[in-house]
């Protein structure tokens, strides 16, 4: 029974927990015993409910029986990124300031999930206070890769990423502010998926207005993310930039169990460049991947030209929002805990205190040329791809790339620039498996759509990835630690 469930979709599980091919408490109980297997390896659960989820999975079993309503997601246990509040659950931001936190109440995302049927089981890792690509910190330690357990699983949310490579769930959330959905999806061989803003409301009480950051789905299958962004995606009362369309709009057929139609992408244009140009310094494997695509995406039928956007002001954009974000987040921790705050999340407030009225001014100007470019790209094209991450995963031991190819990098954000440049844009965004290094390290594209333009992009995204196949390659995990 735990082969055989370890590597079903969401969309299975839920099903055979619905039909009562197995029970809730059944797949509880795997779930749990993967975590005990390989957690011990990749350090990626670090909070755990499991007597609470029993008797949850104990009452979804039952509601079963006595034929009652269910949520696409009954009975489906799931962990949860630790950025994320849980009501009754720690939630620490993997901060030691924050290591007793146990919120009151649930994020939206998390409130929708439990509301679809999901059973949380506990939290996995992240960097401290989710900043930077690669997950370690000082209160649990450093998650690593299933794929070579000497390398990063990428982050904020890879924790998510290595979960779901390993075995131990098939689709989770988390959150991407310079590509922290997608970036650990590339490393972990998974499907990352960043929506665009409002798909999943900001929300009263905090900071409603804000866009640069956006919860979303991490999942084995494009497929699952489009099931768990239907169960969570809609507006919502103090979401001032909802999205008027429910979650139902992600419910299409090409995503169900018994879709069978070709994959297919004529009448597709496509703004194809692994390096933006030359904008962007890649890694050869990488860069040899990605490029690769191209007669994928080509002999699916679409238009595949080297016409990109201009994103010359993306990184001011970036930069100035990001800083005053980490202020408006961080800013009163660092007055009242400047010793117990990581050097590259203080770099990042102090950045935010430092900016001059003129230079948040130059960043709203260079964001409006941004969004006309996006206007103009997307006037012609229906999909950008390029890169998901510069480089392979690297190793776990250290914080960041200081270089690619000999080039030097300035700071932690500079090897994520392909994602952080897509995050100033507004562009919903997806990483998705395209293929392996020489020494077996996973290699994800990033394909990207106009604002507002999800279920397109999941439709292409989905055409892509029955195209090749490439996420059906699952790590061998040793259960001895790294």
């Amino acid at each position: 029974m735990s082969e055989e469930l370890r590597w079903l979709s969401t969309r299975e599980l839920a099903a055979k927990i619905a039909t009562k091919e197995i029970s809730a408490r059944e797949a509880l109980s795997d779930h749990l015993s993967r975590i005990d297997s390989v957690n011990p390896a990749i350090n990626a659960v670090v909070t755990r409910d499991d007597e609470a989820a029993l008797v949850r999975a104990g009452a979804a079993d039952e509601a079963v029986a006595r034929g009652e309503q269910i949520g696409p997601l009954h009975g489906v246990p799931m962990t949860h990124k630790d950025t994320h509040d849980t009501a009754g659950l720690r939630t620490t931001w993997g901060s030691p300031i924050m290591a007793d936190r146990v919120p009151d109440t649930d994020s939206l995302i998390i409130s929708r999930l439990k509301a679809a049927g999901v059973n949380t089981t506990g939290k996995t890792n992240v960097p401290e206070f989710a900043a930077g690509s690669h997950t370690f910190n000082p209160v649990f330690g450093t998650t690593v890769n299933p794929y070579d357990t000497s390398k990063s699983a990428s982050g904020s949310s890879g924790g998510v990423g290595a979960v779901l490579a390993a075995g131990i769930q098939a689709s989770g959330d988390g959150s991407d502010m310079g590509g922290s959905l997608r970036s650990p999806a590339s490393f972990n061989n998974v499907v990352g998926f960043r929506p665009s803003n409002g798909r999943i409301p900001h929300t009263l009480p905090g900071s409603p207005f804000t866009w640069l950051a956006q919860s979303g789905f991490m999942a084995r299958t494009v497929s699952d993310v489009a099931l768990t962004m239907s169960a969570t995606a809609g507006p919502e009362r103090g979401g001032p930039r909802s999205i008027g369309e429910s979650g139902s709009v992600f419910d299409l057929p090409e995503f169900g169990l018994e879709a069978e139609a070709e994959p297919d992408l004529h009448g597709v244009t496509i703004g194809f460049s692994p390096d933006l140009d030359g904008l962007l310094p890649v890694e050869s494997e990488v860069h040899e991947i990605v490029a690769g695509t191209a007669n994928v995406f080509s002999s699916l039928g679409a238009g595949v030209v080297d016409s990109i956007p201009n994103l010359g002001d993306a990184d001011e954009v970036f930069n100035v929002r990001r800083a005053l974000d980490f202020l408006y987040s961080w800013g009163p921790l660092l007055e009242k805990h400047p010793d117990q705050i990581k050097d590259s999340v203080v770099w990042n407030i102090e950045m935010g205190l430092k900016l001059t009225g003129a230079e948040v001014v130059s960043a709203d100007r260079a964001r409006a040329r941004l969004h006309g470019e996006i206007e103009r790209f997307f006037g012609k094209h229906d999909l950008l791809v390029l890169t998901t991450c510069q480089v392979l995963p690297f190793d776990a031991t250290i914080e960041y790339p200081t270089e690619i190819n000999g080039v030097g990098l300035e700071n932690y954000l500079d090897w994520m620039r392909a994602l952080c440049l897509i995050s100033a844009t507004g562009c919903p965004a997806i990483s998705v498996p395209a293929g392996f290094s020489k020494s077996g390290l996973p290699v994800g594209v990033q394909l990207v759509a106009k604002p507002g333009a999800d279920v397109d992009l999941l439709r292409m995204a989905h055409a892509f990835e029955a195209a090749t196949q490439v996420h059906r390659r699952h790590p061998q995990i040793s259960a001895s630690m790294p």
